[in-house]
């Protein structure tokens, strides 16, 4: 059955106004000014009364198979289940491996974004992990992104960190250079992307890279650029150069020396920094360990992909337009990864939408022409999830 999604105030990102949109078939079928160009006897329509319609959430960073491990067997985090993304507004998601990437691999990574696909979402994934030598299931990086459909790239591959291999100049270019010339081959995303940690270092090696080879500076992906404001200033000046650098919408204390993400962003785009090379991603799922100096972890707290919304909600409350700020949780987010189909509201692209209400919130949530929420309840569960 098509459907006719009506009087829809439509940010693509930018605002086109009130529009009309015909879905069938997971994809936007028509885009109107005029609901009668798109009327047919095979239509169930919705109309939206004005409420505003955006892109679903891509979510470039999320433990799907569960993060942790840091502390022992128990702290290892369960899988997310589907509910927990579309609730949240993510339409699509790429999964990685963390600190863990011995107890989980690249064939247990792939295996979540098989089920999740299979539930419904967008769904792929980066082989590898913190550490040098990656896993990948072909005994190759650069095998696995052009062989294995899901795998876009490589990551999170952790620097500045205490938890990472300390790789070496030539080991950080080799795999960059590896995931980058997959992508040439394979069409993918081809990028290395970076847990960055609260080590003095920084982003040093980016740099030196950068500096020292002829590798694009889009290969470079790296996250968590808001875990120290002067790691921030780092990636903003990344950004100038060419890198596509990432907030983690994570929770923020007040005499942290951190930004939180709604702040983050609002100082890069004040800042006038490029507008197209910032991306926010959740962690949901991941560990947000707190070490002492000895590396030994004091406590946790686990991301989530809610997260994001709320992120968004912040900066919509602060009066930000909502069209300048949406594209790093959409269209800049396709981008970096490719993903051609997405990430905004044109004739021929994925229906990944969602439906906000005027206070902010997600109303509805449509995945490939596919309503997961409605009016604020869940319509398609995970295998494992309980139906309310």
């Amino acid at each position: 059955m098509l459907k006719l999604l009506s009087n829809a105030r439509v940010f693509a990102p930018e605002d086109l106004g009130i529009r009309h949109l015909l879905v069938g078939g997971g994809r936007i079928l028509g885009l109107s000014g005029r609901k009668e160009d798109l009327l047919s006897a095979r239509v169930t329509e919705y109309d939206l009364d004005g409420q505003r319609l955006i892109p679903g959430f891509i979510d470039g960073h999320a433990h799907v198979t569960g993060g942790g491990g840091e502390s022992g067997f128990k702290t290892r985090v369960p899988p997310v289940p589907l509910g927990h993304f579309t609730a949240a507004g993510v339409t699509s998601v790429v999964g990685v491996l963390g600190t863990d990437d011995t107890t989980r691999d690249t064939r247990s990574l792939l295996a979540q974004v098989r089920a999740l696909r299979e539930e419904g979402l967008g769904a792929w994934c980066h082989t590898g992990g913190y550490h040098v030598p990656p896993v990948t299931l072909t005994g190759s990086v650069r095998d696995d992104i052009v062989f294995l459909d899901p795998v876009i790239g490589v990551g999170e591959l952790a620097i500045s960190d205490h938890r990472s291999s300390q790789p070496t100049l030539s080991e950080f270019l080799r795999i960059a250079s590896d995931a980058h010339v997959a992508g040439m081959i394979s069409g993918k995303a081809g990028i290395l992307h970076l847990h960055l940690g609260d080590g003095e270092r920084g982003m040093d090696l980016i740099r030196r890279a950068l500096a020292e080879s002829e590798l694009p500076a889009r290969v470079f992906n790296p996250t968590h650029i808001n875990r120290r404001k002067g790691l921030f200033e780092e990636a903003m000046q990344l950004a100038k150069r060419g890198c596509t650098v990432d907030i983690t919408a994570f929770p923020v204390a007040e005499d942290e020396d951190a930004w939180a993400a709604d702040v983050a962003l609002g100082m890069y785009l004040d800042a006038g920094m490029p507008a197209e090379r910032i991306t926010i991603s959740s962690d949901g799922g991941g560990c947000l360990p707190v070490f002492n100096e000895q590396g030994e972890m004091l406590h946790m707290d686990i991301g989530r992909p809610a997260s994001l919304y709320e992120t968004l909600r912040d900066l919509l409350n602060k009066d930000r337009p909502l069209e300048s700020v949406l594209p790093a949780f959409t269209s800049n987010v396709a981008k970096i990864l490719r993903f051609h189909d997405r990430g905004r509201i044109r004739e021929g692209l994925a229906a990944d939408l969602i439906v906000l209400d005027s206070d902010h919130g997600i109303r509805d949530v449509m995945v490939a022409g596919i309503w997961h929420v409605q009016r604020g309840k869940q319509q398609v569960f995970g295998q494992f999830e309980k139906q309310q």
